[in-house]
């Protein structure tokens, strides 16, 4: 069985280099990875939002790699920004530590609940078996 996930992008939809429409993942297990913030390894936030985006994707890519997984199979990104504050800085972080990494991805503003926080992310992705 394919571990790879497959990219769905309708022609009659806006088609763009840094996501997908969807993503089909193939059977087997699923790692759910819980909102990861731009806090460091002691529980600190780091400042600004650029900083806080590297972070919080670092954080990310140390869940997947203790779950056996990497990046190229996330199937889905949500990132959650403070409200108010313009994305620009964040979307360039993100392609400093994400890369070039297609996935489906949902971009909110949100009011966070952790004071300070300004960037959380939370991701779904397959695990390879064996």
């Amino acid at each position: 069985m394919s571990s790879h996930l497959t990219p769905v992008d309708p022609p009659e939809l806006h088609q763009n280099p840094a996501f997908t429409q969807g993503m089909i993942v193939p059977a087997g297990p699923v790692l759910y990875v819980g909102g990861q913030n731009g806090a460091d390894g002691s529980g600190e936030l780091l400042d600004g939002l650029g900083a806080q985006t590297e972070q919080a994707f670092r954080n990310l890519l140390a869940v997947l790699a203790h779950a056996g997984t990497g990046p190229e199979h996330v199937a889905r990104l949500t990132i959650y920004l403070a409200a108010g504050i313009d994305p620009t800085e964040a979307y360039a972080a993100t392609a400093s530590v994400w890369g070039n990494r297609r996935t489906a991805v949902t971009v909110l503003a949100v009011t966070p609940a952790r004071p300070g926080a300004l960037v959380e992310i939370d991701a779904i992705a397959a695990v390879p078996e064996g």
